[in-house]
């Protein structure tokens, strides 16, 4: 690619990595902010669960469609009015003076953030060569994995430092520059129109899909309050029926020759299929643990905001340090590094459980400090490759579809993990109530690490950089 090709591809490449890195650290910075929201706004535990909840719900709802829609009326359209009204509903979050508005600010920052991170594969894939395309994927899953984990320290830090004596207000402006920067990266850079053919949004599709996933993921949120009833099995019952309608309604969408709102025979590559579980049960893992361990460590064990921070600095450092080796392992070991990685989480957590039990909840950072390293270490190799190897058996019109659909199944990931896991947390929320959590945790992560070993694997170039060549080719 030229000087100039490359330009571009880096300006709408940064402007993606704005917008994953502001859509993932608005998951877990809330976390370390909500003792003090509840405080400020006498949030009940339902409303302190809605302001998490909400937002992943409204996320993981309005993906599919909005992913369509930038196919429709142009990936750049859809970002740029989408980053903007994420920017603006940031600022709203951040000057609310309500439990109930900052719920509601919030659910239009889920719609807003899945506007974004609907466009930006697709971005990806148009911006970037096919052989440079795995190294894009890793660094793109980096940085959202990275801000993820960088949402508790950052939110600690923001609370006990209290800039401008902003309080709890400054995790949600934290947004406002960095909107402005991705808007601007976008407008300047960003060049990708829609689909050649303009392939018509699937409207009923969209309605049936969005229904199944609002009744699935409201029934999860609101019977942690008081356990399930009825309704909420009715509503589960519900969305069940309505997925099976939606597959059935997909298929015969293609089969009449129409264009259906997800490809399900993407599903019969074997390392999407395989990968799409991995990815959604590993985000539902991550941010049930940030989340439990965020509440453990302020509402349980009584640290402040700083403190707990401080306290997830050596998982952010070993998953960055996880991030930077993992493309050399898997080069070098394949698969089995992801299946060591996740299952090397899960043993670490299951050690720190057994620290827990035997200190009665009295937590010594220093002593602690090598195994939460570790622990991140391995979210860290297991998470960075995964994308990249799962979708190298894609062709490029594929992987064009893939851009809706992988990010709707991490966040269903993240919103029904969150949802089921924390049902027995909320409930009991006690030093046992968290133990038994992280076991829960620790355990799907063994599991998961087995059936990685499933997954094909097809050697990529995780260690290229996209940008490197800027001479012709």
């Amino acid at each position: 690619m030229t000087r100039k090709e490359a330009a571009v591809a880096v300006g709408s490449f940064g402007a993606c990595l704005i917008s994953v890195f502001m859509q993932m650290i608005d998951v877990t910075i809330v976390n370390t902010a909500l003792p003090s929201i509840t405080a400020d706004l006498g949030a009940s535990q339902s409303q302190q669960l809605w302001v998490v909840a909400g937002y992943s719900l409204a996320f993981a709802c309005v993906l599919l469609t909005a992913a369509r829609l930038g196919a429709v009326l142009g990936r750049r359209r859809i970002f740029l009015w989408a980053a903007a009204a994420f920017t603006a509903a940031s600022v709203w979050c951040g000057i609310s003076s309500g439990a109930v508005e900052l719920v509601c600010a919030r659910i239009v920052q889920g719609v807003a953030g899945a506007g974004m991170a609907a466009q930006t594969i697709a971005i990806i894939t148009a911006s970037f060569r096919r052989d440079h395309q795995p190294s894009a994927f890793a660094i793109y899953g980096a940085t959202a994995g990275f801000a993820g984990m960088l949402g508790p320290l950052l939110g600690g830090a923001l609370i006990t430092l209290n800039p401008l004596g902003l309080g709890w207000h400054a995790v949600f402006l934290l947004n406002l520059p960095l909107g402005v920067v991705s808007i601007g990266l976008a407008v300047k850079y960003l060049h990708i129109g829609p689909a050649p053919q303009r392939p018509p949004l699937d409207l009923r599709g969209s309605a049936i899909a969005t229904a199944a996933l609002f009744l699935l993921l409201f029934a999860l949120s609101d019977s942690q309050q008081s356990g399930w009833h009825p309704m909420h099995v009715g509503c589960a019952a519900l969305a069940l029926a309505l997925a099976g309608l939606f597959v059935a309604y997909e298929r015969a969408t293609r089969r009449h020759g129409g264009t259906a709102l997800v490809r399900l025979d993407l599903f019969a590559d074997r390392g999407f299929a395989i990968g799409s579980v991995l990815v959604a049960v590993f985000f539902g893992l991550f941010t049930a643990f940030v989340f439990t361990v965020s509440i453990l460590l302020q509402d349980v064990l009584r640290f402040s905001a700083f403190r707990t921070g401080i306290a997830m600095t050596p998982f952010a450092v070993g998953a960055g340090a996880g991030a930077l080796w993992s493309p050399k392992l898997v080069n070098r070991f394949g698969i089995r590094v992801l299946a060591a990685g996740i299952v090397g989480f899960g043993c670490w957590v299951a050690v720190g459980v057994g620290y827990l039990y035997l200190t009665s909840g009295t937590v010594n950072l220093a002593l602690v400090t090598v195994p939460v390293f570790l622990a991140g270490f391995g979210v860290g190799v297991f998470g960075i490759p995964l994308q990249p190897i799962m979708l190298a058996g894609l062709g490029d019109r594929d992987l064009d579809e893939a851009s809706g659909l992988l990010p709707t199944v991490e966040q269903i990931g993240n919103s029904v993990g969150l949802a089921a896991l924390s049902t027995l947390f909320f409930r009991a929320h006690t030093l046992a109530g968290s133990m038994t959590m992280l076991s829960v945790i620790a355990l799907a992560a063994v599991g998961l690490g087995a059936l990685t070993l499933t997954l094909p694997y097809r050697r990529v170039a995780l260690g290229s950089t996209p940008w490197s060549r800027t001479a012709t080719s």
